[in-house]
């Protein structure tokens, strides 16, 4: 959470900041003309790689595999096209570094292997007053069965 908080309010700053540097040596008009055009080759780049991966997708779907990788990869391009459509370049430049499929695949691949997956992934589950919940089958027997 706290993590979140600073991203909110170091990044939007941190923009601000270059914007303000770049603006006072190249001016503003070509400023904003860099935004712009950072933002219409980033939508471009967004839309080839997102076909792509689609069209990867049904092909994997079309094998009967399920397409677990081009869905992350979907996700991750989302990402990017949202970065590169937040005025900035310090967002543009995370938008176009997830663009680019080995450094993506990097990604997901580091984030696939940080975190564990699951509601209890390493982590028993615990009831009210800190007992642990063992899961498992059970079948009840009385004396009446033969």
């Amino acid at each position: 959470m706290r993590l979140l908080l600073v991203l909110f309010l170091i990044v939007p700053l941190g923009e601000i900041y270059l914007l303000i540097e770049v603006g006072s040596i190249v001016g503003a008009a070509a400023t904003i003309g860099l935004v712009v055009l950072t933002a219409v080759v980033g939508a471009a780049l967004m839309r080839a790689q997102g076909l792509a991966t689609l069209f990867r997708a049904r092909s994997a779907m079309a094998r009967g595999e399920v397409p677990a990788l081009e869905l992350m990869e979907g996700a991750v391009i989302l990402v990017a096209g949202a970065l590169l459509l937040t005025p900035g370049f310090i967002t543009d430049t995370a938008g176009f570094l997830c663009l680019i499929p080995p450094l993506r695949q990097r990604l997901i691949l580091a984030a696939a292997t940080l975190r564990p997956t699951g509601p209890t992934a390493g982590h028993p589950r615990r009831s009210g007053r800190g007992q642990r919940t063992i899961e498992g089958e059970y079948s009840r027997r009385n004396d009446f069965d033969d």
